[in-house]
């Protein structure tokens, strides 16, 4: 765990350190968490006249003070949160996401805006802010059930992201390098990059594909305060974090208490849970693979799903063992469902099949199923990836769904929205190695199309020769769009 410092950072967007209790601008020392007097009112009002110049410079001061000092807990930060932020804010957020318990959509809101964000502005700093009940909603997954998700009202939605945008300046200097969900500059193909290069130069023959059972639901708020105390130490900051952790959810009208866990679709959560898991999981991995590892091991998590590589099965045994008892102490389990160790690198294909085990096991992960292949010209060991078949079928599902309600509209509307469809699954899908599944998805759009277009009237005539000369017009063919992964991964890590 991260020790407590004895100096703090104080409210100036240096980020300098001085004792606990922070100076006004008339020079008396003023205790966190009390209501702000007249002096503190007329700096609020002028902070709130800062040009954007000032804004970031004092978001860079409070990055350039955690990056020196790991052990620097910050005792003012609130001020920060101008309304030059709150507005930013507003702008960052969906315009069409659907409204929370208070009913106001984004459109609504940015009427009379500047006077909504003072006000607003003006709660947060005076204490009279209050976090309201996350709308609850569900969403199918894969399997066919049901994800719950919690939709914010849009004023949490601002005061959520601006103090997140605060709070990442801090984080992103602490959280390690094998994090890669929900992070600024951090994809899921930066996921992707890591592990495939990691198992190609790293001596890897098991991986331990993981993943934490409901972890958004099980979420311990006590700890999670906790662990946000090791880098915050201001007042406001933490009960703005209580407030929406306690805010409770609202389903058909009825209200209940949340004990634990945080809204998944919450501003706040994504990075909230990356806090958690830093402590409860990153940091001790990183000493575990430095002192208990006695081959080579690799790591990298995104969100609550993680894959690990080990050279020997020894240490991944262990690993699995003492990762079942830590993750125990934060109220979390693995899944035992979708938790697996399976052999798996370089030397798996001549092992089984010297054991007359057969193929290797594949593992799924970030959408893609990770299989042990070779190379077609000098037959050496590579890591090819296809996108999940499930993941596949429940797309065309989907899509077959929103064709029957979109079958009555004009062939170029259908074109238009089908190619926005098609290229936004390329942009994701279109690996090396995976054309055969972009050209079975094509190939699967049509043949849905043609099937709502012949549903829509008996005296439609459209056929299949004549849809698929209609769809050389609208949509895209199949091409590699990603570079192979140690190229970007190496662009971006030149070390």
């Amino acid at each position: 765990m991260i020790q407590k410092s004895n100096m703090h950072v104080d409210g100036k967007s240096d980020g300098r350190a001085v004792p606990t209790k922070c100076l006004n601008k008339s020079g008396n020392p003023l205790a966190e968490g009390r209501r702000p007097t007249k002096e503190n009112t007329e700096q609020t009002t002028a902070s709130q006249t800062q040009s954007w110049g000032d804004a970031l410079s004092g978001l860079r001061g409070v990055r350039e003070a955690a990056k020196r000092d790991k052990r620097l807990r910050f005792t003012a930060l609130l001020h920060h949160v101008s309304v030059l932020l709150l507005e930013s804010s507003f702008y960052a957020l969906k315009r069409d996401a659907a409204p929370g318990v208070d009913g106001v959509t984004w459109t609504e809101y940015e009427t009379g805006l500047g006077e909504r964000l003072k006000d607003l502005h003006s709660r947060v700093h005076r204490g009279t802010y209050r976090a309201q009940p996350s709308k609850r909603t569900y969403i199918p997954k894969a399997d066919g059930r049901q994800r719950p998700l919690g939709i914010a009202a849009l004023e949490d939605k601002i005061v959520q992201h601006a103090v997140m945008t605060v709070l990442n300046q801090i984080y992103e200097e602490d959280f390690l390098g094998f994090s890669y969900g929900f992070r600024p500059g951090r994809r899921q193909h930066d996921a992707l990059d890591a592990l495939w290069v990691g198992i190609m130069r790293r001596k890897v023959n098991w991986i331990l594909d993981a993943d934490i059972r409901s972890f958004f639901d099980e979420i311990r708020h006590d700890w999670l305060l906790k662990f946000v105390k090791h880098r915050i130490a201001d007042r406001r900051i933490l009960r703005l974090i209580g407030k929406w952790l306690r805010a409770g959810v609202s389903e058909e009208g009825q209200w209940s208490k949340t004990e634990r866990g945080t809204p998944q679709g919450s501003v706040a959560s994504p990075l909230l849970a990356n806090v958690y898991l830093h402590y409860a999981f990153d940091l001790w991995a990183q000493h575990w693979r430095r002192h208990r590892a006695t081959g080579e091991m690799i790591v990298v998590r995104y969100a609550d799903d993680a894959v690990l590589g080990f050279q020997h099965r020894a240490d991944a045994e262990q690993f699995l063992r003492d990762w079942k008892e830590r993750l125990g102490r934060f109220g979390l389990e693995l899944h035992p469902d979708k938790t697996r160790l399976i052999e798996f690198g370089r030397y798996a294909v001549a092992n089984r099949k010297e054991r007359g085990e057969g193929k290797p096991e594949t593992f799924n992960f970030l959408g893609f199923t990770h299989i042990c292949g070779q190379t077609w010209k000098t037959g050496k060991f590579l890591v090819l990836r296809k996108t999940i078949h499930k993941q596949l079928s429940a797309k065309l599902r989907a899509l077959k769904e929103e064709l029957r309600r979109r079958k009555h509209l004009s062939m170029a509307e259908l074109g238009k929205w089908l190619r926005s469809v098609v290229q936004g699954y390329f942009n994701y899908h279109a690996v090396p190695g995976n054309l055969a599944s972009l050209r079975s998805f094509r190939l699967q759009v049509i043949r849905r199309w043609l099937r709502a277009l012949q549903r829509r009237s008996q005296k439609d005539r459209m056929n299949w020769p004549r849809l698929v000369a209609i769809a050389e017009r609208w949509l895209p063919h199949p091409s590699i769009l990603h570079p192979y992964p140690n190229l970007r991964f190496d662009a971006k890590h030149p070390r």
